[in-house]
């Protein structure tokens, strides 16, 4: 009984995951184009979410953004006229993989670089450590004879008081 409301459960879930967001009044007619629309939408993604596709999101601006992929491909264009129409509006940051080229590099290579950084810095921080290690900086000197005797009068005064209250621990 369990395995059969675990599958039907999720037959439901994954029946929905392609639905999104879009709304069945966007929906176009040919479905042809429908498809064209859906793949266009996987490339775009939501200013206002960002981390979503217009297809997954909510936001109002993602619905603009379906209806006007939806009239772009109703008037004819390409798919690549599509793109470069949302583009020219939006700029580069409207796509989810954008191009690679001198005003988008900081989005391809900016990881990397504070990855690298990151990991030279704790590099460093671990040479450093094991050089003052080597030289004596993590061992603690041995006493002199005067911080000897300060240490011992100190713990015999501490321990006649001790012995004197007669609150011992």
């Amino acid at each position: 009984m369990r395995a059969a409301v675990f599958l039907v459960a999720l037959v439901l879930a994954l029946g929905t995951r392609g639905a999104g967001a879009v709304e069945p009044s966007e929906v176009l007619s040919d479905p042809v184009l429908e498809e064209r629309a859906r793949e266009i939408s996987l490339g775009l993604r939501c200013l206002v979410c960002q981390n979503q596709t217009i297809d997954d999101s909510n936001a109002g601006l993602a619905k603009d953004l379906r209806i006007l992929v939806r009239e772009r491909l109703l008037a004819g264009d390409s798919d690549q006229e599509v793109m470069a129409f949302v583009t020219d509006r939006y700029g580069d940051f409207v796509l989810l993989k954008p191009p690679l080229k001198a005003g988008t590099a900081l989005l391809w290579f900016g990881p990397g670089v504070i990855f690298l950084l990151g990991a030279m810095g704790l590099m460093r921080f671990y040479i450093n450590r094991r050089r003052e290690m080597a030289e004596g900086g993590a061992i603690p000197k041995p006493l002199s004879g005067t911080e000897k005797k300060r240490l011992k009068a100190l713990l015999t005064e501490d321990a006649g008081e001790d012995g004197a209250e007669g609150d011992g621990p």
